[in-house]
């Protein structure tokens, strides 16, 4: 097989059949009748598998992953490369924001620069006023609080040799930022820029944007836990200093230590801190606990469609 596309399947059942033909007519102008389609159910709430599945009838290119259930659009593409063949995989969004064409331009690309992975680039951040910002400080604080710099603006779309994402399945963790493996994985990549359509409302909601910062940085660096240790070790410095503070007050100038809003306010304080900290030591060891338990990021639940062999 020369060529895989794969995209996840969530509540897309408007634009299946387009995505399909699209993808198609590229794939043929590149690899001709040797390629296929992979679109991976993640527990879609529509029709979208009964469309995907209609579809795969009357062409023999098109394969269907069917999740047995929602496992999120992270894992739902890992799955979707997982079970690919090509010795080239197109990875894209099927909502038609992101352009099949692409495909074409990416393949340039990349037999002109001999890389392993082309991957388009927003040069302005879609979106609302809100979708921009906090697409802009998630990156930001993942980047302070990791030290890795991930490339601005990415999107999903992304032609990627066989080798590397041989390497990219052979991370195994269950809880994972994509994005993150994507850029650790290495090799050589190179940036395309594009331009991506706003067909679409966000489902990455401000709720949805923290809970997977959270996960990135909690995937990728321990720097909060060590942050806790030396906020603990400068509140313990800046306590002593005053403690000292107070017994020369006393035992020189005769004054009596007053203060209890003070007292009550640092009592206050501190053990916000240690709740904050105890819940910061939660977050790594659910990490673990989840790890430990080696289960399968996503179960498949049947596969629909045959290959295509040439």
């Amino acid at each position: 097989m020369k060529l895989s596309i794969v995209a996840t399947l969530y509540q897309s059942a408007s634009y299946i059949e387009e995505f399909c033909q699209r993808a198609s007519n590229v794939a043929h102008q590149l690899a001709d009748d040797d390629y296929e389609i992979i679109l991976v159910n993640d527990g879609s709430p529509d029709n979208s598998l009964a469309l995907a599945i209609n579809l795969s009838k009357s062409d023999p290119h098109v394969i269907i992953v069917d999740l047995s259930r929602n496992f999120g659009h992270h894992k739902a593409m890992m799955t979707g490369l997982a079970h690919t063949s090509g010795e080239y995989i197109f990875l894209i969004d099927i909502d038609l924001e992101e352009e099949p064409e692409w495909l074409l331009s990416f393949a340039e690309q990349m037999a002109q620069t001999h890389c392993d992975v082309v991957y388009g680039v927003q040069e302005h951040r879609k979106g609302s006023i809100f979708e921009r910002w906090s697409g802009q400080w998630f990156y930001r604080f993942f980047r302070i609080l990791t030290g890795i710099v991930l490339p601005k603006n990415v999107v999903t779309a992304r032609l990627m040799s066989c080798r590397y994402v041989d390497a990219l399945l052979r991370h195994k963790e269950t809880e994972f930022f994509i994005a993150g493996l994507w850029h650790i994985t290495g090799f050589y990549q190179s940036s395309q820029v594009i331009k991506k359509h706003n067909a679409s409302k966000t489902t990455y909601t401000f709720r949805r944007k923290m809970s997977l910062l959270v996960n990135a940085v909690s995937s990728f660096s321990n720097a909060p836990l060590i942050g806790i240790f030396y906020i603990g070790a400068s509140i313990f410095i800046i306590a002593c200093i005053y403690i000292a503070y107070l017994f020369i007050t006393w035992l020189f100038l005769a004054k009596p230590i007053s203060g209890w809003t003070s007292i009550i306010a640092s009592i206050w304080f501190l053990g916000g801190l240690i709740i904050s900290f105890i819940g910061v030591i939660g977050i790594y060891l659910s990490k673990i606990f989840s790890e430990t338990k080696r289960r399968p990021y996503t179960i498949v639940r049947q596969i629909y469609g045959k290959r295509v062999i040439t």
